[in-house]
């Protein structure tokens, strides 16, 4: 065989190596069945779709309605990294077998925290392939107790809909909501789940009558956990959401000046927030519901009032006082939403009693999102704690005609 002969063989080897490597990395398509495993050993699962698009793998996170796009998945080998569009975090993968093993990594500040992940593909249950009649049905609005009798206890709505054993639904707090939530009624147990890239939520409980729910937990994340009871209430609901938060006696404004992503000074007093209604969004690029707040209003609020004499401007608190950082997080933020409007990088974090020394005026902050809205004179006319977002159905609709309608006040003030 002659030298010219043996190297075309080789590039042709070498050729369907690499084709043959290229099949081996790309993942099945279709539904999958995906678990993150928590300190206790339990699972938190939820499913996802594997398409390709364009020459290129993306994956949708199904979640009850949601479907959570993910477009940054790429593959090496064996190996396989998908990258979240929101909250900075990853996987961390290999293929095994025909599905993935490895972690889900989520970054915050200068920590990172990790999740055992497994996944098979042509899986499309979520808690159980066959599970048991169920033996009541739960849909319907419930009054719920979260670590009643404790420092921390907590009243929220669950707003569930079961149709046979299939249950989606929510809970809403003070400060916002669960988002889409998905699961099984299966015998007298209720399992819900969700996970968004940022945030792994598993409910758990023992329906005990068509009443009553009681023996219930509620994993977060690796290792955090929470009871809950409920008892079935058409009429349950918060407090309302503009009464939680107020200015200090003796202030009707608020006054600020920070950089935004670019790093200039940004101030309520600069020129283009004078004489408009003026809508301040306090939030995080780690907080879930102040993302769905956020999509509200790139979504369509914006693009409507600010023609009219709306201005929006986000005032960002990052788990991290490093302006890089929060700049790095809150471009992912800006580009996901393609968000028109200012989004300030404060320095101040989540907590420790932060987001009141920033905003002294304040006389207490509740928690994210906290939405301020401003009139024509510059004076705070109402505060807005929480956001009941998209999962909530019914309350997301209430609270979309409600803003509208005081913008429009405002707006004809």
């Amino acid at each position: 065989m002659s030298i010219k002969t043996r190297y075309i063989l080789l590039f042709l080897i070498s050729v369907a190596f690499c084709i043959t490597a290229s099949a081996q990395t790309k993942l099945q398509t279709g539904i999958w069945r995906g678990a993150l495993k928590n300190s206790s050993g339990g699972e938190l699962p939820f499913n996802f779709d594997v398409e390709n698009v364009a020459g290129h793998q993306q994956l949708s996170i199904i979640n009850g309605a949601e479907r959570f796009k993910v477009t940054d998945v790429k593959t090496k080998g064996d190996s396989v990294f998908i990258h979240m569009p929101l909250f900075n975090s990853e996987f961390r993968l290999k293929q095994e077998n025909g599905g993935l093993k490895g972690q889900w990594v989520r970054h915050s500040g200068n920590k990172e925290s990790e999740m055992e992940f497994t996944a098979e593909p042509n899986t499309a249950w979520r808690f159980f392939k066959e599970p048991k009649e169920p033996a009541f049905n739960v849909s319907g609005n419930w009054a719920a107790i979260f670590n009643k009798g404790t420092k921390g206890e907590d009243n929220l709505v669950g707003v569930f809909k079961q149709t046979g054993s299939k249950l989606t639904g929510t809970f809403l707090s003070t400060t916002g909501d669960y988002r889409y939530l998905e699961g099984t009624v299966s015998g007298d147990q209720l399992y819900l789940s969700c996970f968004d890239g940022g945030h792994a939520y598993l409910f758990t409980a023992t329906i005990k009558d068509s009443k009553t729910i009681i023996d219930g937990k509620q994993y977060s994340g690796l290792s955090s956990q929470d009871k809950w009871e409920a008892v079935k209430d058409a009429n349950a609901k918060l407090p309302d959401a503009y009464s939680l938060t107020a200015l200090k006696p003796g202030y009707k404004k608020i006054a600020f000046t920070f950089k935004d992503i670019n790093g200039n000074n940004v101030s309520l007093t600069d020129n283009r927030f004078k004489n408009k209604v003026v809508i301040v969004q306090i939030l995080g690029s780690w907080c879930p519901n102040c993302m769905d707040e956020t999509n509200f209003f790139t979504s369509g609020y914006y693009q409507k009032y600010h023609p009219k004499g709306v201005e929006v401007i986000g005032l960002a608190y990052e788990r991290t006082t490093d302006f890089a950082q929060s700049q790095k997080t809150l471009q992912q933020l800006k580009t996901h939403f393609n968000v028109p409007y200012p989004l300030l990088i404060t320095g101040y974090t989540p907590g420790n009693g932060d987001p009141e020394k920033s905003l002294p005026m304040l006389a207490e902050f509740k928690g994210f999102p906290t939405t301020i809205i401003i009139d024509k004179k510059g004076d705070v006319r109402k505060i807005h704690t929480g956001f009941s977002g998209p999962g909530t159905g019914i309350y997301y609709t209430q609270f979309k005609n409600e803003f509208d309608g005081l913008t429009d006040k405002l707006l004809a003030e």
